[in-house]
């Protein structure tokens, strides 16, 4: 009889993450061997346990599942992961592949759906849940530079220029200008309105 594929399951919902882990454990050919409440845990215990997949959750404090992605390609590169979201973002797809996930499923996909998942990445394939590919495929690109991106995710709705100034070193008249330019393109007098569609749309969560 084969052994257990050994697995790795990383979230910072405590209620999400024990019914993860009983739905994975279901399973007869499947064993998780570690959890994780946060990024950095994810990839200690991951070295520790050295799991066969590594599922995680695409935001977790202290490192977000595509740095846990990134790390575990450095330290454990025969680690296969998964990327668990509730949002379809074309950024966030790209990225998570970028990264070298190697899965991209729903938290709301059917329960038999994750250990499916599972079962295919260790098996050397890849999957992308077909829901968030659609929501990702349906949602407008950014008109943004990644320039104006990355002023917009550091100004958010109301950050001081100054502090925005400094933390991308540059000047406050030049960050302004940037500002303006947004809210010019995204059709609104103001940049709550401006960050407000970025969300909406992931041009700022999932920024290069």
């Amino acid at each position: 009889m084969n052994e257990s594929i050994r697995v790795l399951l990383a979230e910072d919902d405590e209620l999400i993450r024990e019914a993860l882990i009983g739905l994975l454990e279901r399973e007869t050919d499947l064993r998780v061997v570690a959890s994780a409440r946060d990024g950095r845990e994810a990839v200690e215990r991951a070295v520790l346990h050295t799991p066969e997949v590594a599922v995680v959750d695409l935001q977790m404090p202290k490192l977000d599942g595509l740095g846990v992605i990134e790390e575990l390609q450095r330290v454990l590169p025969r680690c296969a992961g998964v990327i668990l979201t509730g949002h379809g973002h074309p950024n966030a797809l790209r990225t998570a592949l970028a990264s070298g996930a190697r899965g991209f499923l729903a938290k709301g996909a059917p329960a038999t759906a994750l250990a499916d998942v599972v079962r295919r990445v260790h098996a050397g394939q890849r999957y992308v849940d077909p829901v968030l590919a659609a929501d990702a495929l349906t949602m407008r690109p950014s008109p943004l530079t990644a320039r104006e991106t990355q002023v917009l995710a550091a100004a958010q709705e109301d950050r001081a220029v100054r502090d925005v100034a400094r933390e991308l070193f540059l000047s406050t008249g030049t960050v302004r200008n940037y500002l303006a330019t947004i809210n010019r393109k995204l059709g609104v007098d103001n940049r709550s309105s401006a960050y407000r569609i970025a969300r909406e749309n992931g041009w700022v969560d999932f920024a290069p």
